[in-house]
């Protein structure tokens, strides 16, 4: 017979399995739009979840002003990417995201303009799907509709155009878009991410057909007191941005619309609104400052730690 020895209670030892602690429920994650860039723009439903984050992952076209939003005590780590600039993995913003939620924390993971209009929000949501974490989209305002709008240019307007098609200048491929079709498409063009290649893209639609004096603009910093622009043609346009020392962000516009544009020569005035005759241009001025609140973690992306690893101490809490 085999016989096994007594062994101590679990209770004894301070094991017992019933009184072990259990595991975090996992949070949630909420990938919010923070508008273009003037704060006033962001939703009430992107304040309101701002308010519940532990976590806040930031990209580097957010406003500032924004995170006064954020809750005291929250941490929040910039993940941001920008043209020709040190960017965050995707990747490793997507490990962050899962890892903070499958420790019980909620998440905010903050975008310029609209998560799933060139935000690589459609990324963020599979990659969440995935991991089976718990998450929610916050629509904002995307920057092809609300920077045109703060220069009084209607994306659409049934006098001038039937539509308006959302594009980007800059592809996963390089290959670049279509050009011929979307010139064919008969829509006002929107182009985020062009301003860098705007001579070839000029050219591009030109060659499609577009004539040389349709009424195009670019929109640097749009619906910040540093906002500029610039009002031309297709043929004009990249000379004179250029010329003006324009670059990104910026969104360019190209179509009848354009010549609704309340005009003026590069610069900044304050107001721009929606209607008017010629004379106004942008607000002068530079970035709003961070608020006291909202204290960064602006290592490189490289310096970046997941969560659990020592020097994750070192990011930095709102006060």
């Amino acid at each position: 017979m085999l016989v096994t020895p007594d062994l101590p209670r679990p209770d004894v030892l301070g094991c017992d399995p019933s009184r072990a602690a259990a595991p975090p429920q996992p949070g949630k994650v909420w990938l919010i739009g923070a508008g273009p860039g003037d704060p006033e723009l962001l939703t009430l439903k992107a304040v309101r979840a701002l308010g519940l984050a532990d976590v806040v992952l930031v990209d580097a076209l957010v406003n500032p002003a924004v995170l006064a939003h954020v809750k005291p005590g929250a941490r929040i780590i910039e993940a941001g990417k920008r043209g020709g600039c040190k960017s965050t993995p995707q990747a490793f913003i997507e490990r962050l995201m899962v890892r903070y939620a499958r420790a019980g924390h909620t998440v905010a993971r903050v975008k310029g303009g609209d998560p799933f209009v060139f935000g690589r929000g459609g990324e963020e949501m599979l990659a969440l799907r995935a991991a089976g974490i718990e998450h929610e989209v916050v629509s904002g305002i995307t920057a092809g509709i609300g920077v045109p709008a703060a220069l009084g240019i209607p994306v659409t307007h049934r006098a001038l155009t039937c539509g308006v098609t959302l594009v980007t200048g800059h592809t996963r491929d390089g290959q670049g878009p279509d050009w011929q079709a979307l010139a064919a498409g008969g829509t006002m063009l929107v182009i985020y991410m062009g301003v860098g290649k705007l001579d070839a893209i000029a050219a591009s639609l030109r060659s499609a057909g577009l004539p040389a004096d349709m009424p195009a603009a670019a929109i640097q910093s749009g619906t910040l007191e540093a906002q500029r622009h610039v009002v031309a043609t297709l043929d004009t346009l990249a000379r004179e941005v250029a010329a003006a020392g324009l670059g990104s962000p910026a969104i360019v516009v190209v179509g009848e619309v354009v010549g609704l544009a309340q005009q003026g020569s590069v610069g900044s005035v304050s107001n721009v609104g929606m209607l008017g005759d010629a004379g106004h241009e942008a607000q002068r001025g530079g970035q709003r400052d961070e608020p006291r609140d909202a204290q960064r973690d602006r290592r490189e992306p490289g310096e970046l730690r997941e969560p659990g690893e020592p020097s994750e101490a070192r990011m930095r809490r709102a006060a």
